[in-house]
């Protein structure tokens, strides 16, 4: 299990952070490649029609689950993406993953055979656990959050506790992709606009140099859900959880509705 801590940052604050942490991290081996030391990343968040994933952040459970698929830059049907259930346990985070080419994730998704594509990976049970939350709680596309990302990894080494630090920006959303839209970038809506996501993750401890860090910039360590915050920013998503949310406490009936 792994902690997560995060922290809300404004956007003119960016470069001075940034200076800030430099001397204690060093962009990781997917960053170092990229223009910039920072990457995109993509990622179609599943959820039930009644949204009880968005409900049990926003009611603030103990125990949490989310189902993603997640993507980098600009890809295609060919692409690796990673298939991610993530669990929240009070604070410790707990993460499946399982890669599989794009196009076969859209097959399987679309009704293709299971155990017939499955059988050309070594990540059966990763994945097997994805589409059996998919399938089983009939999960649907809900929305694509999409962001830039500073992946930075500590230059102290301590393999055991697993330092990272990103910097997540830029932070916006598609509404009701299709499952072939990882990559369509298509009636966005920008969230949270002006602030930045600073995140620290570790296995044991938060690193003893951050702590003055956070404290020279007045961070406090508190929810910043992008999935959350992405949600709340596409009108037409929340036009839509409105009316269901009427319909399901007998306020207003589906003939209504429509």
């Amino acid at each position: 299990m792994r902690s997560e801590f995060k922290y809300k940052v404004p956007l003119e604050r960016l470069s001075e952070l940034r200076a800030a942490i430099l001397p204690f991290v060093a962009p990781d081996k997917f960053a170092s490649k990229q223009p910039g030391n920072q990457y995109t990343v993509r990622s179609i968040y599943f959820d039930t029609r009644n949204f009880d994933m968005y409900h049990t952040k926003t009611d603030h459970l103990a125990h949490r689950l989310k189902v993603r698929l997640r993507g980098y830059n600009i890809g295609d049907e060919y692409s690796n993406v990673t298939c991610e259930i993530k669990r929240k346990y009070e604070g410790p985070i707990l993460k499946n993953r399982a890669s599989l080419q794009y196009n076969m994730v859209q097959a399987i998704y679309n009704g293709a055979d299971l155990d017939t594509i499955l059988a050309v990976t070594d990540e059966q049970i990763g994945l097997r656990k994805f589409f059996y939350q998919i399938f089983s709680g009939s999960l649907q596309p809900v929305v694509t959050v999409i962001y830039e990302r500073e992946a930075y990894e500590s230059v102290i080494l301590d393999k055991e506790n697993g330092i990272r630090l990103s910097i997540d920006k830029n932070l916006r959303s598609v509404p009701y992709p299709a499952i072939e839209e990882l990559f369509v970038e298509r009636d966005i809506m920008y969230a949270y606009q002006g602030y930045f996501i600073l995140e620290v993750k570790f296995n044991k401890y938060c690193p003893a140099w951050v702590k003055p860090i956070l404290a020279e910039f007045g961070l406090l360590k508190g929810p910043a859900s992008k999935y959350v915050m992405c949600i709340d920013s596409q009108p037409v998503i929340n036009t839509a959880r409105r009316w269901d949310s009427l319909i399901r406490s007998g306020a207003l009936t589906k003939k209504q509705k429509t």
